[in-house]
């Protein structure tokens, strides 16, 4: 029995489509666990994303930033010797505090439940970055969006104080202790709010986790506050402690202390001993936190 002709072994051909090895640069884990930043920098703000995922973003952002214009505003119409809020004041003040917590809790659940939902966490582990590397990388990218929304108000009200006439030196001083209280607020936002988020695929489940540990803890610190202090006059210096119960108001107290803030008699670290508890409060919650996102990310 003979086959026919077009399936006889002799009439096979070969297609060449085109396969070929790569013959490109290899950029590596560095270059990889840069761009895995770059891409939850960008998904923080809901860039490259629906349009939808923008809303709450800019909203907040702008919500930060037109009391600042506002500030300044009144500092030249008034042409007052300084501004009516000191810069690590400003994001520390109740509204703003808010406003910068529903962006952590809005946020960090896109950088981490989304991969979780969709399965994608093992495709970035097959090559070339490592567990850490991604931490590292989502850990970065959500302290540098919280930074960025503390930074820009806060610029503002710096460069509307230069154009009002104001001390050049008082106000760039100032302006670095917003900036530090700044980086603190971002790094500790940034572990606890991933770490929460890290552990539920369900982006409505981080969300109100987050929102619960982070909101619940604030008018704890009032009710201890005001226990502590008498009925009439002053509260004693021990019932500043009750700062070290929210992370809020432990960065805000940290941050008092260090640069003698006293405005409106706010919370602050009680004296020298308070500074140490309180930053070291902070360490252990910011470096735990990481820790343990680390951990949670060594079992996927």
């Amino acid at each position: 029995m003979s086959l026919p002709p077009d399936t006889a072994p002799d009439s096979g051909v070969i297609h060449n489509i085109g396969y070929r090895s790569y013959q490109g640069p290899r950029l590596g884990r560095g270059y990889a666990t840069g761009a895995l930043f770059v891409q939850g920098l960008r998904a923080a703000y809901g860039l490259g994303r629906s349009g939808k995922s923008k809303v709450l973003p800019m909203l907040v952002a702008a919500a930060l930033a037109l009391p600042a214009l506002i500030f300044v505003a009144v500092a030249i119409i008034t042409k007052s010797d300084k501004l009516a809020v000191g810069y690590a004041d400003y994001i520390s003040l109740s509204v703003m505090g808010i406003f910068v917590l529903l962006f952590l809790a809005a946020q960090a659940p896109v950088l981490m439940s989304r991969d979780l939902r969709h399965n994608t966490v093992p495709l970035y582990f097959s090559r070339p970055i490592t567990r850490g590397d991604y931490v590292q990388a989502r850990f970065l990218a959500m302290a540098a969006a919280l930074m960025l929304l503390m930074t820009v108000p806060l610029v503002l009200l710096y460069v509307g104080a230069l154009l009002a006439g104001l001390p050049f030196g008082e106000n760039t001083g100032h302006f670095a202790q917003g900036l530090f209280a700044a980086l603190i607020y971002s790094a500790l936002y940034s572990a606890i709010g991933l770490l929460i988020a890290a552990a539920t695929p369900r982006r409505g489940f981080g969300v109100a986790a987050i929102m619960g540990v982070m909101f619940v803890s604030i008018p704890l610190v009032g009710i201890v506050y005001g226990l502590s202090s008498p009925g009439v006059g002053p509260a004693p210096e021990s019932a500043n402690w009750a700062a070290a119960l929210s992370p809020s108001t432990l960065v805000h107290g940290l941050v008092n202390e260090i640069f003698s803030i006293t405005t409106g008699g706010s919370m602050h670290a009680p004296g020298g001993l308070g500074i140490a508890v309180f930053a070291l409060e902070t360490a252990v919650l910011t470096g735990g936190s990481y820790w343990l996102l680390q951990r949670r990310y060594r079992n996927i």
